[in-house]
């Protein structure tokens, strides 16, 4: 066989392995949107650290998108939860269930903060859970070294 159509054999071959379904498989099919969407666990502290703290809650599975996002508001005034904070999740469409995970960062040692949490497909629909306000504080100096 000459090089020129060993090179093309190649090419054509490494086109065909680009191209198969196996690639189609790896995408999360969309799932009937679940007609009501409920915490079944927490929102609570999972880590809370001087300058982060990571929120966890679970849900029934919200279905629809493959592609969700856990959110959390929060801020230092109950009445004022102007910061919001995002984590991506990809759902798995035979769970009952989803837990959410979200990374707060850029807290301030020995606050207390209140958050409430929700859910969003990729799309931006809510997915309609809401909680009452809960709250955390951050460690401060005294909390680190035991004074």
């Amino acid at each position: 066989m000459n090089k020129p159509l060993l090179k093309l054999a190649i090419v054509a071959a490494a086109g065909c392995l680009l191209s198969s379904n196996a690639m189609l498989a790896q995408v999360s099919p969309t799932t009937p949107k679940a007609a009501r969407v409920r915490i079944i666990q927490g929102p609570e502290p999972e880590m809370v650290k001087d300058f982060l703290t990571i929120i966890r809650w679970t849900t029934t599975n919200p279905g629809g998108s493959p592609e969700h996002y856990g959110i959390v508001h929060y801020g230092t005034d109950p009445k004022n939860l102007s910061q919001t904070a995002k984590s991506p999740i990809r759902l798995n469409p035979d769970h009952p269930s989803t837990i959410f995970r979200v990374r707060l960062d850029d807290l301030k040692p020995g606050t207390t903060y209140y958050y409430t949490v929700g859910s969003m497909g990729s799309e931006g629909t809510d997915d309609g859970t809401k909680t009452n306000i809960k709250q955390f504080t951050t460690p401060g100096e005294s909390q680190r070294t035991g004074r």
